[in-house]
């Protein structure tokens, strides 16, 4: 009878232990092909409203910037699209690599477009905070010597520099290796280790590093530069807005990246240079499902921190603070303001349709 009992309690023990084991597996299924639809949506709709703006732009330098930022959320997109199909197959594969990829070509494939679509948005998110800075604080220079093929030339050697990264794994035969949780494939972080096999994701991430801290540094010199001009009362120093809407959104992509890339990028420093045998005290795959949210967070950068969306939020946070009496009593003054200054000028009240409120009346009410 005991005997009975404890192969039964074995036997259910192992049962549970399944069932947990294909819930975790159903879980994480879930969770990418969500995770992979959201961010196909953000940043096709962020690119639709980017190229809507490209278009309609009459600024150079703020065509500069539309390119960075498009190019940006293309490399998310097809980011999203490569490694969670890639991700989603592996699952619906059962992670059984050595059926479905038995000479790990699929994963040398999957390693090359883990690191190329990570390192590409860091690279380009400082591309364009040195590139904001030199307008804003070089204007002459950045109208005069930035034509539009060196924009393109940078952009290439941008991609050109995340790829190389990306394949050097794969050129000096050190292949990217199967991770613990075998459902994604990355540098070899585990098990014995040679000078390459450190020295290849220590280069991932000290160019990520490197590239948001170049960011961090330019935006806060282009930061205090705007800052300045605001405060300056020349009228040349006036027509700032547009760099303002445009620093808004490097440092929204600047604090994204800071938040989901920075725990990656530290925890593979400290996994390549801690002993042998040291377990690791943080989840690889745990901090690299909160970079891919900087895929997400990205696009809506651009979608949210628009100067339309930001004019609209003022006026909704000028209602909320200040009574409704208050605000109607500053519109009759504008408007009769506005009659007396047409009655002067012998325009009649027919009249006031063909003629729009003038852009000081509306900056009064705000």
């Amino acid at each position: 009878m005991s005997a009975n009992g404890s192969s039964d309690t074995h036997c259910r023990s192992e049962v549970r232990l399944s069932n947990n084991t294909c819930s975790q597996e159903e879980v994480s299924v879930i969770a990418s092909a969500v995770s992979m639809t959201v961010g196909v949506f953000s940043n096709g709709l962020a690119l639709f409203i980017l190229v809507k703006s490209y278009t309609r732009i009459r600024i150079k330098s703020k065509a500069y910037f539309l390119l960075f930022a498009s190019s940006l959320v293309v490399t998310d997109l097809l980011g999203h699209l490569i490694n969670g199909s890639l991700v989603l197959f592996v699952y619906s594969s059962h992670k059984r690599w050595e059926e479905f990829d038995p000479h790990l070509i699929m994963c040398s494939i999957f390693g090359v477009c883990m690191v190329f679509f990570g390192l590409n948005p860091l690279l380009l998110g400082s591309v364009m905070a040195v590139e904001r800075c030199i307008g804003v604080t070089r204007p002459i220079f950045h109208s005069t010597a930035l034509a539009s093929h060196h924009v393109k030339r940078l952009l290439g050697l941008t991609w050109l520099l995340a790829a190389l990264v990306a394949i050097m794994p794969v050129v000096l035969q050190r292949p990217y290796k199967v991770q613990s949780s075998r459902s994604w494939c990355f540098f070899h972080m585990e098990g014995p280790k040679d000078r390459l096999d450190v020295l290849l994701p220590l280069l991932f991430s000290l160019l990520g590093l490197l590239a948001l801290m170049l960011s961090i540094v330019c935006n806060t010199l282009t930061s205090c530069a705007l800052l300045q001009a605001r405060l300056c009362r020349n009228h040349r120093c006036r027509d700032t807005s547009y760099h303002i809407e445009m620093i808004c959104q490097l440092l929204a992509i600047m604090l994204v990246s800071c938040i989901c890339w920075g725990p990656l990028l530290i925890h593979i420093i400290m996994m390549s240079t801690r002993a042998k045998n040291k377990p690791a005290s943080v989840s690889l795959l745990m901090v690299v499902r909160m970079a891919t949210w900087n895929q997400i967070l990205d696009p809506w950068v651009y979608i949210l921190l628009r100067k339309a969306v930001l004019r609209k939020l003022f006026m909704l946070a000028h209602r909320y603070w200040y009574p409704e009496s208050h605000y109607h009593h500053c519109w009759q003054c504008i408007m009769l303001h506005s009659s007396v200054e047409n009655s002067r000028s012998g325009v009649g009240p027919s009249d006031l349709r063909r003629f729009p409120l003038q852009d000081t009346a509306i900056k009064s009410i705000t």
